[in-house]
């Protein structure tokens, strides 16, 4: 089993992945086949959402089409055995207007990302993410 450092490891690279935009085979590198992303309620998706690795990839192209840049800055990181709780910044630009901001706008977000990893990927994703106004 990997340890917490190592669970962090991968966390980082996750996020500097979806900075790139990483999609497809490059994105699914980082979830076991059976992975489950939960994101709960927020001002994006009001009812929440429950994805599987299909709808994962699905949103990462999707993402890519919508937002021009995104930075990740970790504020806070506990990791510890199996699991790890990351405080995030979030900061993304948009390629097309999306409310009141135009294209080239930024959004910022505050998340918490919880991942559980299995056999050295991430097996389960939960995210609370909370939107600066726009």
């Amino acid at each position: 089993m990997a340890s917490g450092p190592d669970n962090l490891a991968l966390a980082r690279s996750y996020l500097e992945a979806i900075e790139r935009g990483a999609a497809d085979d490059e994105l699914a590198a980082f979830f076991t086949a059976d992975v489950v992303q939960e994101e709960f309620p927020n001002r994006l998706v009001p009812q929440g959402a429950r994805r599987g690795l299909a709808e994962i990839l699905e949103g990462a192209v999707k993402g890519r089409k919508v937002m021009r840049e995104q930075r990740f800055e970790l504020l806070h990181v506990v990791a510890e055995g199996d699991r790890a709780a990351l405080e995030v910044q979030w900061t993304g630009t948009l390629a097309e207007p999306l409310g009141s901001l135009p294209a080239g706008g930024e959004m910022r977000a505050r998340f918490a990302v919880f991942l559980e990893f299995s056999g050295g990927l991430i097996r389960r994703q939960r995210n609370y993410d909370c939107f600066d106004p726009w």
